[in-house]
């Protein structure tokens, strides 16, 4: 049986976090964030892993409501982590737009000495002028320009922690590129992996290149096993021509997980984390945009627009544009007749993450038929509750997975890339 990996995603601030819930702490306090890095050590897991962002989103004008407060700063964070855990992999998201390779590469390198050897660097990129403001560049980078910027910044990067040799001696660096023009000296030893492993999360023609080109991991979202066996085999069949096999870039899928003593309380449960995620304002705010308009007048529990979607409009700030929002649109509107559904029950069905919904044995059985089906490597789950979301998973389904020999019942190594299977960088000095 093959062996799956499993990461967990602090849920942050968006609407996967039920709030009502009593059991929700906070978003920014250090405690929440121990506290599911300590459960998901506790359960073996390969990584924690933080998303971030760099401007407060806007919805219509106004601050949006979920994003009011705030977020630390993720490598900050997890330096602080790194004192309270000892085997798990510590991964955060940075922007590839809007920093520079010598001082995030120094930051990372940094990070990973202090946690011998368990750093990651998730990286995004942004062609949003909006969050562009908050930058002396501002929003000057042409979105097709994004990944190829992406690309050389991840290159120098592995230059720079390639410029002290395997036995500690620094040498001089030299980069120079069409984004960069860069020399000097590199001030942090290699790391104790050799490089922090580099995610990537996209699901782009380009997104997929580049993460062949140069990832360790790719983070991504599908919602049937057959979507994601057609990603897998997509992104597993470009590595070739990177001189790269298949087990040198680990696919991990955002999933959410809903327990229950049997299938269908877990199905009752699910339903009513779903309604509780999307209320009816979060119901509007999602159809907003979409359709890019203001639709505060609709019903929540009547049907969908008869208007078509604005592609120009600019009404949401801060966040990544639905692609065709017409054809999103249509496809709401035919889920919605189909099922004769309101508009809070389309967004229910729309825009669920894939999910596994069962008892504790059901979802081990489905966790690991898409592993062997070559949908997955593995997980990174998604918890709706911060801090607690993921201890019954931990307490209820990772013992019955190590049962089978399907997952680590213990760490045989001590850094990220022992737990991902994957070897170290060989040197290039």
């Amino acid at each position: 049986m093959k062996q799956m990996h499993l990461a967990a995603h602090f849920p942050g601030v968006n609407s996967t976090t039920v709030w009502a819930d009593p059991r929700s702490g906070s978003q920014i306090d250090f405690a929440s964030f121990e506290h599911l890095a300590r459960t998901a050590e506790r359960g073996k897991f390969d990584f924690f892993f933080l998303a971030e962002g760099l401007r407060l989103r806007e919805h219509n004008g106004r601050i949006h409501d979920l994003d009011v407060v705030g977020r630390p700063e993720s490598l900050t964070l997890l330096n602080a982590l790194a004192a309270v855990t000892d085997r798990l992999g510590l991964a955060a998201t940075v922007n590839a737009t809007f920093n520079e390779p010598y001082e995030l590469a120094r930051r990372l390198a940094t990070l990973d000495h202090l946690s011998e050897g368990r750093a990651a660097w998730n990286v995004v990129t942004s062609s949003d002028a909006f969050t562009g403001e908050n930058f002396r560049r501002g929003g000057y980078l042409d979105r097709a320009d994004r990944y190829t910027r992406a690309a050389e910044f991840v290159a120098t990067a592995r230059e720079l922690w390639d410029s002290w040799t395997p036995d500690g001696t620094p040498r001089p660096f030299a980069h120079t590129g069409r984004h960069f023009d860069i020399s000097g000296e590199f001030t942090v030893p290699r790391s104790p992996q050799g490089h922090p492993v580099v995610i990537q999360a996209g699901d782009s023609d380009e997104g997929r290149e580049f993460a062949a080109s140069a990832a360790d991991v790719i983070f991504t979202r599908h919602g049937t096993l057959e979507a994601g066996q057609a990603f897998y085999a997509d992104v597993k069949a470009r590595l070739a021509k990177y001189g790269r096999r298949p087990g040198d870039l680990t696919i991990m899928p955002g999933v959410t997980v809903v327990l229950g003593d049997t299938d269908a309380e877990a199905q009752e449960n699910a339903t009513e984390i779903r309604h509780l995620q999307v209320s009816p304002q979060n119901a509007l705010l999602a159809l907003e945009q979409v359709w890019g308009r203001d639709l505060s007048s609709y019903d929540p529990d009547g049907p969908l627009p008869d208007i078509d979607p604005d592609p120009e409009s600019d009404l949401v700030q801060g966040r990544v544009k639905v692609a065709d929002p017409l054809a999103v649109a249509a496809k709401w509107r035919a889920l919605s007749e189909a099922k004769g559904l309101s508009i809070r029950q389309t967004v229910v069905e729309a825009t669920a993450r894939q999910s596994f919904i069962g008892s504790p044995r059901t979802v081990a059985t489905e966790l690991e038929a898409f592993v062997e089906a070559e949908a997955a490597d593995g997980f990174i789950l998604v918890p709706h509750l911060t801090p607690g979301g993921l201890d019954d998973f931990v307490d209820r389904v990772v013992p019955l997975l190590q049962e089978r020999g399907s997952f680590r019942s213990e760490y045989t190594g001590t850094t990220l890339r022992s737990h991902l299977g994957h070897a170290e960088p060989v040197w290039k000095g």
